[in-house]
């Protein structure tokens, strides 16, 4: 990784690391940084030429969108156009978590960041810091802070060549699951395990109990 600049924190950033993160996205920069899960790289989703610069470093094929970061729930839903019953159940109850849900996007919103789909996957994570950041920068859309094939990055090591090329990299040590998120897609009136991760499907199918169907 050749980043412009690293910060290395512990706990929360402070004011002026979160300054510094809150410029690098409002000027079209790529940030990477810390989640429940694995470390994330991204950007304004708003921004195409910064959304195609997250691409590029990661070295991820054109037709994988991104996901959106927030820091509340409710930060996501100028994003979306309509959450059924079981996007609006996970929300309430597994958000923030280890978890992604796939809805249907707002066409007006990000379109350059999932690739021009209809739908958009949410995710927000359940750490301080990252809350933190993501307060300081607004959504960001995000992927998986690794090169496309290789093992996401989840702090354990100061490795950071194994990280993408980024504008300003903000480190904090592990991540407290230290693997990659579960994607629900919650589009239809079944949900569906897109993609297994740290949060099992014993625990969704709980949260959905009475209001959907889980599909694993």
């Amino acid at each position: 990784m050749r980043p412009h600049a690293l910060r290395r924190f512990t706990g929360i950033p402070d004011s002026a690391t979160l300054s510094d993160a809150r410029a690098c996205v409002r000027d079209g920069g790529t940030l990477i940084f810390p989640t429940d899960t694995v470390y994330g790289i991204g950007c304004d989703p708003s921004d195409a030429v910064a959304v195609a610069a997250v691409y590029a470093a990661k070295r991820r094929p054109p037709d994988k969108p991104l996901s959106l970061h927030v820091a509340k729930s409710v930060d996501a839903l100028p994003y979306v156009t309509q959450l059924t019953p079981a996007a609006l159940i996970i929300m309430e109850k597994l958000m923030p978590g280890p978890i992604a849900i796939v809805v249907a996007r707002n066409p007006a919103r990000a379109a350059a960041a999932v690739a021009g789909a209809a739908t958009i996957s949410i995710r927000c994570p359940a750490d301080d810091a990252c809350c933190a950041i993501l307060t300081a920068t607004g959504p960001l859309a995000a992927t998986s802070a690794n090169i496309s094939g290789m093992t996401p990055y989840d702090g354990m090591s100061d490795e950071y060549d194994l990280l993408p090329d980024a504008t300003l990299a903000l480190v904090k040590g592990p991540t407290r699951w230290r693997r990659e998120s579960t994607v629900l897609d919650c589009t239809a009136a079944t949900a569906k395990i897109l993609r297994c991760g740290a949060l099992p499907a014993d625990s969704i199918r709980s949260a959905l109990a009475g209001i959907a169907e889980l599909e694993s």
